[in-house]
């Protein structure tokens, strides 16, 4: 659950990303899990969905650090923040999304997917058409 005002814009990294409307200072908590909202389910249901329903749950969810063979979706924006070498969140913890950094209002909210998975990151083509542009291979 997003515990800071956002909104979604066209991302320079990918695609859309996730905006802050107000300065976040270092420290402050971004995001939060909150099981009212955030699915977690067995990485087994992958194998039960109809091909729309798997194609958004491989894209939206990552694996769920805490509980090896469970997968977490974000049921909020936040499944629009993007990956970044160098991010300004830090979700290292697996519960919390942490400003690594001040963020001033109207920038760009990133992170390192390698909080969330091990071994190689592969990022998948955009998926929403963002100023009349729009990808065709999803």
């Amino acid at each position: 659950m997003l515990m800071v005002r956002c909104y979604l814009a066209p991302s320079q990294i990918e695609g859309l990303g996730l905006f802050c409307h107000d300065d976040i200072a270092k420290g402050d908590q971004v995001w939060r899990y909150d099981r009212m909202l955030d699915l977690v389910y067995p990485m087994t249901k992958l194998d039960t969905v109809d091909a729309p329903a798997r194609d958004f749950l491989e894209r939206y969810s990552f694996p769920d650090m805490d509980r090896p063979g469970y997968m977490m979706l974000f049921g909020d924006e936040a499944r629009f923040i993007n990956h970044a070498m160098y991010p300004n969140l830090d979700f290292s913890d697996g519960l919390r999304g942490i400003a690594a950094q001040d963020i001033p209002a109207g920038t760009e909210l990133t992170c390192d997917y390698s909080d969330f998975h091990t071994g190689e990151i592969v990022l998948q083509p955009p998926r929403h058409r963002v100023g009349g542009l729009h990808s065709t291979t999803h």
